[in-house]
């Protein structure tokens, strides 16, 4: 049987999504050039990879996970550019199965336009936490996903288990 992640909603960051390959309108690279992490939903800043909630999730706890250089090809990154985003990538699933004990995730990068990258420019992983029956019909028949939290107040109590776990961390606020 194959399951899919069926996600109408998602039309909306289609039109409205850059095409543009450079950092201008890079939503990763305008965060971390910013102050207003909140504001920009950039939850972790670490020296190689940074931590945002999706805007536009499939799920409750959706988070990408990039690396800090804007690079859109995995070629392109090696050492800790490449490695810190996936042991971040770790560390978020452990986050998040403590937060929201989850039954499974999705976890994968989309390399180019035609393989659904949102933002082709800047590298990055999806994190998308799964449960047993987590689709039903409002998608299908409302158009509508069912979040049971706010993003900002889902960021709040990220960053807050992020510093529990790594207070070493400076986060910018």
């Amino acid at each position: 049987m194959l399951d899919r992640i069926w996600a109408p909603w998602r039309a909306q960051y289609i039109r409205e999504s850059a095409q543009a390959d450079g950092n201008s309108s890079c939503f990763f690279c305008h965060g971390l050039n910013g102050v207003d992490d909140r504001g920009n939903l950039l939850a972790w800043r670490r020296p190689h990879s940074v931590v945002v909630l999706n805007r536009f999730p499939y799920n409750n706890g959706h988070l990408l996970v990039a690396p800090r250089v804007h690079q859109g090809r995995i070629d392109d990154l090696s050492g800790p550019d490449l490695l810190e985003p996936i042991e971040t990538v770790q560390r978020m699933v452990a986050i998040l199965n403590r937060m929201l004990r989850p039954q499974g995730y999705n976890i994968g990068l989309n390399l180019g336009k035609a393989a659904g990258a949102g933002l082709p420019g800047h590298l990055h992983w999806h994190v998308v936490p799964r449960w047993d029956g987590d689709t039903n019909f409002m998608p299908v028949l409302g158009q509508t996903k069912v979040l049971v939290e706010s993003l900002h107040e889902f960021y709040d109590r990220l960053v807050e288990e992020i510093r529990a776990e790594d207070d070493s961390t400076p986060l910018v606020s």
